[in-house]
């Protein structure tokens, strides 16, 4: 658990983090990137951490992996890599830097860990848990695969470390489908999440796919009536859908993808109006990129991905806290389930 008391001390004499309009002038160029989002009086209270930040960077030769669903301070301030959890997953692998820190929630943490076994891997707050992650156990796969002998574990990358190694192969939102389709297993067990696995089952009927009953906090509270009132109150909208919405959900949006695909499709299509039926920082992290699009609500915030600020990326590099490891041979067999996901997503990308 955090110290905030020491953590705010201990930087308040390391360096000066008054906020400053002076320097978020000077740092015209990263605020562009988030402009629309943030004004420029908001923005002079972030500057001097992204410049702490990015110094302390190059000092402790570290590298920042970060979510989506970050806000865009962090977002476009400080991570030199970005994506959803595919992509974070892949970069994780080509990392030169002798640190890590995950900008995320502990289960990405885990897995750069995980793929990057001796380097340091640090989580600006390790209390930055997932709801998903902790509703499936190496005891709920025990349970499932004696339900269905034979049947093949795809774990969704939103699992402990430990839930990856009793597990076969993992999958993310976008490469769910391609994966269990590749199996030539007719019968195909998907952990956690419920609305996945049933919007895989949609996406490739030839496949007997059954699931575990857990489901994200953020995507399930969503409800296909929240969409039709929404195009009832903004007609013309284009309605974008992440899979972990329950499968009614998705069928009533226009698009359904990863924040990957999200923003492939939103930068590809350019719709007037548009919807991200996700979290809340998504349409944030995008809007100055796509000047003609107006990104209107509702949005649901993962309170998770919300622990991870500025202030504890900063400490977390001044400190070096908190370094996340994994038993090396927890670690061994959740690579392979890893390694698996991304070496087939590679061949399947061919």
């Amino acid at each position: 658990m955090l110290d905030f008391a020491t953590m705010r001390a201990s930087l308040a004499e390391a360096y000066d983090l008054a906020p400053s309009l002076t320097l978020a002038e000077e740092m015209a160029e990263v605020h562009a990137r988030m402009g629309r989002v943030i004004p420029l009086p908001d923005f002079a209270r972030h500057a001097p951490y992204i410049r702490a930040i990015n110094r302390l960077k190059r000092e402790k030769n570290a590298v920042i992996l970060a979510h989506n669903y970050m806000t865009p301070e962090i977002y476009h301030g400080v991570a030199d890599v970005v994506g959803d959890s595919l992509q974070l997953a892949i970069e994780a692998t080509k990392v030169e830097a002798e640190t890590i820190v995950q900008c995320g929630v502990h289960f990405m943490a885990e897995t750069s860990k995980i793929l990057n076994p001796a380097k340091r891997v640090l989580i600006p707050d390790a209390q930055a848990g997932c709801s998903l992650a902790e509703s499936i156990t190496p005891e709920g796969i025990a349970q499932m695969r004696a339900q269905y002998p034979g049947a093949p574990v795809v774990s969704y990358v939103n699992t402990t470390a430990a839930v990856k190694a009793a597990s076969d192969i993992c999958c993310t939102s976008a490469n769910a489908a391609q994966i269990v389709a590749a199996l030539p297993e007719p019968t195909i067990i998907m952990t956690p999440d419920q609305y996945l696995a049933q919007n895989v089952a949609k996406a490739v009927p030839q496949k007997n796919v059954v699931w575990w009953a857990g489901s994200c906090i953020v995507h399930e509270q969503y409800t296909p009536q929240d969409l039709r009132d929404f195009r009832s109150y903004h007609p013309g909208t284009k309605i974008i859908a992440h899979p972990e919405c329950p499968p009614d959900v998705v069928a009533e949006a226009d698009f359904s993808g990863s924040t990957a695909g999200m923003i492939d499709f939103v930068t590809r299509e350019k719709p007037a109006q548009v919807m991200l039926v996700t979290e809340c920082s998504m349409a944030s992290n995008i809007a100055d990129a796509l000047p003609s699009v107006e990104f209107l609500g509702p949005c649901n915030m993962c309170p998770y991905m919300k622990m991870i600020t500025l202030e504890k990326i900063l400490w977390s590099l001044h400190a070096g806290t908190e370094e996340v490891t994994v038993d090396p041979a927890i670690a061994g067999k959740a690579r392979l389930a890893v390694e698996r996901m991304i070496d087939l997503s590679r061949k399947l990308a061919r």
